[in-house]
């Protein structure tokens, strides 16, 4: 196989609001941290536990403005997009890194902002290169 993918989906809760970064021209960013969970039993002492991944999660444009109005803290998401790493210098002159996932498609699976307080209406699935996905067109 010559070709090569990078894609990731992840089911999860935001552990921030949506923080976003306005640009010249009109362009935006939205930027929040994305916790997914496995839970196993210790054998040995019949323990429960849980381990947490955090992930950065990378939204812009439309779709960053759709995240910030109906998302909040705690809030479960389905998202789709692909792995990006990065690094810069900070002005000390130190390298930094990051790996973050630039969202490409989401599903808002539970919100507690605006939705609920208004008509009782869903959020819209959104897939970035396109409009909102009807709602009953789920991605899994």
């Amino acid at each position: 196989m010559s070709g090569t993918l990078n894609k990731v989906m992840l089911i999860g809760h935001l552990g921030e609001d949506v923080k976003m970064h306005y640009f010249d021209g009109g362009n935006c960013i939205g930027r929040f941290p994305l916790a997914t969970n496995e839970t196993y039993i210790n054998k040995s002492t019949n323990e429960k536990i849980t381990s947490t991944e955090w992930h950065n999660l990378v939204v812009r444009n439309k779709a960053a403005e759709i995240c910030e109005k109906y998302l909040s803290k705690g809030d479960k998401i389905y998202v789709e997009g692909r792995i990006k790493s990065r690094q810069w210098q900070t002005e000390d002159g130190v390298t930094k890194y990051t790996t973050e996932i630039q969202v490409t498609e989401f599903t808002f699976l539970t919100v507690k902002k605006e939705i609920e307080s208004t008509r009782g209406d869903k959020a819209p699935n959104y897939d970035t290169n396109q409009n909102p996905l009807p709602e009953n067109d789920m991605p899994f």
